[in-house]
């Protein structure tokens, strides 16, 4: 009878469990691959659309004070711009002349919460009573439903883009953003929008800035000598018939 000595048996061991160990890699890798490939794609708002005509957007958050609003319509209304005011509701309740003048120069309102809170903390029905109380507060003043909304912070995740859609929003980030909310000066903002802006492209500001009455026409002027046209968000975007790409770009499906 062959006999098998304690080296041998040990290394039969290894290698039995050496098999088993490489192949229960191999099922996990392979699973884990299955995964990515079928799992549910990450929820985008929109940051741009591929568009090939030059146009653009330029947005205004409203959400402290009203001290430059004024000046801004003004503004707006010297170059014969429509743009995009996205409202919060505690600010609508402070400012409700305001949100009238806006709609009556032309523009549209977008809806930014009613608490100006991080929406990614709050569950589906706290996300859905900060769409509709302020949504509701708008249509009380300007009987218009806003169909565009931007989350505070600019955060979200995929029950936050979600939610918004499910109440018929179309979730609108930036892919300019304008730093004006820093007060670094007036350069600094121009340089940043000028430099960075494309076809398709949504730039933030804010209406209460610091320096926003000097900026913005130099912005609107430098924008156009670049042969752009700057329009509302909801002129700018995709009703239906597109797709979201990974950076948040709206293209649409020809």
């Amino acid at each position: 009878m062959k006999r098998y000595n304690n080296s041998h048996f040990t290394l039969r061991i290894g290698i039995v469990l050496s098999i088993l160990f490489v192949g229960m890699l191999v099922l996990f890798i392979e699973n884990n691959v299955v995964d990515v490939v079928f799992s549910p794609k990450k929820e985008l708002p929109i940051y741009s659309v591929d568009r090939d005509d030059k146009k653009i957007a330029i947005s205004f958050d409203a959400a402290w004070g009203n001290e430059f609003t004024g000046d801004i319509l003004d503004t707006l209304d010297k170059y014969n711009i429509k743009s995009t005011f996205f409202l919060v509701g505690f600010w609508v309740d402070k400012y409700p002349e305001d949100v009238k003048e806006i709609v009556s120069r032309g523009h549209e309102i977008g809806n930014h919460s009613t608490n100006h809170p991080d929406m990614t903390k709050l569950s589906k029905e706290q996300m859905t009573s900060e769409l509709t109380t302020t949504e509701e507060k708008i249509f009380k003043l300007t009987s218009t439903k806003p169909i565009l909304f931007r989350p505070p912070f600019g955060a979200y995740n995929d029950s936050v883009i979600q939610v918004a859609r499910e109440l018929g929003y179309f979730p609108i980030q930036w892919d300019i953003d304008s730093l004006d909310w820093k007060e670094l000066g007036v350069e600094p903002v121009i340089d940043r929008v000028v430099k960075n802006v494309r076809s398709g492209s949504i730039v933030l500001f804010h209406n209460n800035a610091k320096y926003i009455k000097e900026y913005l026409p130099i912005v609107i002027e430098r924008v156009q000598a670049k042969g752009f046209e700057i329009v509302p968000i909801s002129e700018l975007i995709y009703r239906d018939n597109f797709e979201m790409d990974n950076t948040g770009r709206q293209i649409y499906l020809k």
